[in-house]
């Protein structure tokens, strides 16, 4: 028999179900409230049409994400007036950003919002609303625990390792800031500790994430651990994979370079979100640098870390960003041909000073520049794929494609969620998990494809 937090029996079993919308960072913290949902004695459930109970952890990053998380909130509002699903709580980014808004919005169709800062309150939030209580709690999100067990909700052999919280960058058209609170590193022993137990637990692939992964420990140590970081993770038996995503150009420094050239762990692969290159455009966006200094660092990057993939994001329609401007950022892309890339629309978001700035551009005018970069792009992955025939690259088997016959993963030149596969085939069967050398026999525009063999990888 089983209590809630208030000493009342509840009966079992509770389907929950989880819906984690949004980023990486997001994705850990849902995994730490399932682990206390799934201690707590309740049953997990995948599909949230099974559920009694859906939480819903939000992302109200940009526009479109916010959009996502309102179309979510209402097919899941229409499954509760069906009677499928008896619950509805709606947490993170979006509840957090729009407090009063969301509140009141769905006071009728959901029966909680609660702000980041309600996470480790979960259980208790479940057991009010089974109680037919109404929630509404926003409480400090800068005293949530930084740290904890997880159920991995991604394939079993990798995972985010979530290093920082919040962000004390202030780019002008972010809100991140405003949602998530300053910038807080956790402990160093905290990370390992966590790394430690994720490895005995089956994951060979770390990734590393934060706002600013380049900024760790300058809150707790004065100056950036990263490196000293990087290498303790190394040190971690069962690891093979450790990836550094979200770094800034600004602080890459040449210990950072150092470490990632040296430690065979760490995959030759940086993340590096630089959003444009024009001097001006950046200076508006509250962010340093300029087309020479970052042609510097990639060059750089390039002669010291053998066979480096770089990958790095950018914002097209800034406000302000002429049309001279929009062709040297153009430019500036085929120039340095990045491995990998990501380009999006500026949007305009509440509260930013970009959004309180003159000559906002046209949004037919951004999307249509960021569609002309990405064009760009494809023809340079294209060709960088095709430099690849007929070598052998490692790479980590993902699953079984039964339309295709194959099976499919990524290199270590692919991060999850975001950049390419490899397809493959292999006449005996294979697990997810397993590492394996495969031989590029055809290329695609962002994938590869090619069969198991026997040589050793590049």
């Amino acid at each position: 028999m089983n209590k809630n937090t208030k000493g009342e029996i509840i009966k079992m079993p509770i389907n929950i179900g989880m819906v984690s919308l949004g980023c990486s960072k997001n994705l850990v913290d849902s995994e730490r409230m399932l682990y206390k949902i799934r201690e707590r004695g309740y049953k997990l459930v995948t599909d949230p049409s099974a559920a009694n109970v859906v939480v819903v952890n939000t992302c109200g990053f940009i526009q479109s994400a916010k959009e996502e998380a309102i179309e979510t909130i209402l097919e899941l509002s229409n499954l509760k007036k069906e009677g499928t699903i008896k619950k509805i709580i709606v947490a993170g980014c979006l509840a957090q950003r729009y407090k009063e808004e969301m509140a009141e919005e769905f006071k009728n169709d959901v029966d909680a919002v609660v702000g980041i800062g309600s996470d480790e309150d979960i259980i208790d939030i479940i057991d009010r609303v089974l109680a037919n209580e109404h929630v509404v709690e926003f409480k400090n999100n800068l005293e949530l625990k930084l740290t904890g067990k997880r159920i991995i909700s991604t394939l079993p052999f990798f995972t985010y390792l979530k290093i920082a919280e919040g962000c004390s960058n202030c780019c002008s058209y972010c809100a991140i800031p405003m949602i998530r609170g300053k910038f807080r590193s956790v402990p160093m022993e905290d990370v390992i500790k966590e790394a430690e137990w994720l490895a005995e637990n089956g994951v060979t692939e770390l990734n590393v994430v934060a706002q600013d992964s380049t900024r760790y420990g300058e809150d707790l140590y004065g100056e950036s651990k990263l490196p000293e970081l990087l290498k303790k993770l190394c040190k971690i038996s069962g690891i093979k994979w450790i990836r550094v995503l979200y770094c800034y150009p600004e602080r890459i420094t040449d210990e950072l370079i150092d470490v990632i050239a040296s430690e065979p762990k760490i995959v030759k692969y940086l993340d590096i979100p630089i959003q444009h290159s024009d001097a001006d455009i950046l200076k508006a966006m509250n962010r340093p640098g300029n087309e020479e200094e970052l042609s510097e660092l990639f060059a750089k990057l390039r002669s010291k870390i053998k066979d480096i993939t770089i990958r790095t994001t950018l914002i097209t329609g800034f406000p302000g960003e002429t049309e001279e401007q929009f062709n040297g950022l153009a430019e500036f892309v085929k120039k340095m041909e990045f491995d990998r890339l990501g380009c999006f629309p500026y949007s305009e978001e509440e509260g930013t000073k970009a959004a309180a700035m003159e000559n906002q551009v046209d949004e037919e005018v951004r999307e249509h520049r960021a569609e002309i970069i990405m064009q760009q792009q494809q023809l340079i992955s294209e060709k960088k794929n095709n430099e690849k025939m007929g070598k052998v690259f490692e790479a980590v088997v993902e699953g079984y494609d039964q339309w295709g016959e194959c099976y499919f993963g990524r290199t270590k030149s692919d991060a999850p969620d975001i950049d390419g596969k490899i397809f493959f085939s292999f006449e005996e069967k294979l697990s997810v998990g397993q590492f394996v050398n495969v031989k590029i026999t055809e290329t695609l525009d962002y994938d590869l494809m090619g069969e198991v063999v026997n040589e050793s990888a590049e």
